[in-house]
């Protein structure tokens, strides 16, 4: 069963459960002890360090071990933010960051710390000149990611820690999707990093804080990690976790290149296979092996069972599989289709035949899904159910109560009324689905016809669209 979601986890690598085994007998004892067990701890301890800063690019004595990429985040945020509190207490991160960042900065806020977001494009990318814009003299710290989670854009850190070293503000660069295929460029000042991306263990995090940068760490006084992660270090996991970040950054390169064909097989091949959907992230400047597709008309959580059903784990940011019917705040900020949400990301030696196989099989289950809501023709316009349909609204104007539909059910019932009044027309859909605020002006933005904006009712919230085509 081909396993599409290493964005979330990557299987173990071959050498990491070889070197896990092998630290289980040696690396047990405290490495903090002057005897004979403790000293090989030690030395383990230290090969292992050394190996991860070369791989970040840092000196090791800038890098510290944490129990996990998101412990490590918060070590980070709150540790350079305390060290720069004489400064100011103004963080600015972009709209798309991984939760771990977004929550660390709501921790700040309601600490009484301010926080901007910078805006990304259609593509899900951030601008230096953004970064630029907000950065001011009470600023404290910045982050940014080094390639999105859930569509695979590269973000330009270089370009972004250029303009924050000019402000003389220290960058977070999040590295956990990036850093398996590459050190990250640029003058960050921390990074972090999650070895369960790689292909290590679960459980183990990297924080790289540069010399020079006021950090203050936020945890009582330790004397392990230099005081910047309590506790004791599981030296087994740190040991896989290192040995497999070597190993796979000196397979990084072909395999890349291998990957990044199906990858592009797959955006080429789903836009031409499947009616109705929206290739999104930057189809150039991206991670390798990552590819993510929305889906009109597609009930997200229905479709990610069915092709786990054909034998395909993939992942979602739609929000049809939220318990909260919240959509992905990363495809909120870029302004994309969130229903039918597919993320898939290729694992190290997937195959062209696994890739293919998907690919026979999705049409198929996207038409099945759509089928069970009522949508045999994606494209095409059918009238509008009696049920939904104002009767006072003149001819060339529409009102449908989609109150009570969720996700993607307004959608379609915009898709199915928008044919039955005239060109210029205009059709209303009242929903108090939070989804439709992001899904229907994607919808616009891909059947080409204009969204007119929302306004509050006393039931919901009321979207116009006018027919253009």
């Amino acid at each position: 069963m081909p396993y599409f979601d290493t964005a979330s986890a990557a299987p173990l690598h071959p050498v990491a459960r070889q070197a896990l085994q092998a630290s289980l007998d040696e690396g047990w004892a405290d490495p903090a002890r002057l005897y004979r067990e403790g000293r090989r701890a030690r030395l383990l301890l230290d090969a292992a360090r050394e190996a991860a800063a070369e791989a970040v690019g840092c000196r090791p004595d800038e890098l510290v071990f944490t129990p996990s990429g998101t412990h490590a985040v918060h070590t980070g945020v709150a540790g350079a933010l305390a060290g720069r509190r004489r400064v100011g207490g103004h963080l600015v991160v972009s709209a798309v960051e991984h939760s771990s960042v977004l929550h660390a900065a709501a921790a700040h806020e309601a600490a009484g710390g301010t926080v901007t977001q910078v805006p990304v494009d259609r593509a899900g990318a951030v601008s230096p000149a953004g970064y630029a814009s907000v950065l001011d003299a009470s600023t404290a710290l910045a982050c940014l990611q080094s390639a999105n989670h859930e569509v695979g854009t590269v973000q330009p850190v270089a370009e972004v820690a250029e303009v924050c070293a000019a402000a003389g503000v220290p960058l977070l660069v999040d590295a956990a999707q990036s850093l398996g295929w590459g050190p990250v460029e640029g003058g960050w000042s921390v990074l972090t990093a999650s070895a369960h991306k790689w292909g290590g263990p679960a459980g183990v995090g990297l924080l790289a804080v540069r010399k020079g940068v006021r950090f203050s760490p936020q945890f009582p006084a330790d004397e392990r990690e230099s005081g910047r992660s309590p506790g004791f270090v599981n030296l087994p996991a740190v040991v896989a976790a290192a040995a497999s970040l070597r190993a796979v950054r000196a397979e990084a390169d072909a395999e890349a290149a291998r990957l990044r064909i199906l990858v592009d097989r797959i955006r080429r091949r789903v836009a031409r296979l499947v009616p109705d959907v929206e290739v999104v992230g930057d189809p150039e400047r991206r991670l390798p092996h990552l590819v993510t597709f929305s889906c009109l008309y597609v009930d997200g959580e229905t479709l990610l069972h069915e092709l786990d059903r054909a034998g395909y784990s993939v992942s979602s940011g739609s929000s049809c599989t939220s318990s909260t019917l919240t959509p992905s705040h990363v495809l909120r900020a870029m302004g994309v289709l969130s229903e039918g949400n597919v993320r898939v990301s290729l694992p190290p030696g997937t195959t062209a035949q696994e890739v293919n196989g998907f690919l026979e099989v999705l049409p198929g289950v996207v038409a099945g899904v759509r089928a069970t809501l009522g949508v045999a023709e994606p494209a095409a316009a059918a009238p509008v159910s009696d049920a939904l349909a104002s009767d006072s609204l003149a001819s060339d104007s529409l009102e449908i109560d989609a109150l009570g539909l969720r996700c993607p059910q307004p959608v379609i019932e915009l898709a199915r009324a928008i044919g039955t009044v005239p060109i210029g027309g205009t059709v209303t859909v009242l929903s108090d689905d939070e989804v439709a605020r992001l899904d229907i002006p994607a919808w616009c933005t891909m059947r080409g016809h204009t969204y007119l904006g929302e306004a509050p009712r006393p039931a919901g919230v009321a979207y116009t669209v006018r027919r253009r085509v």
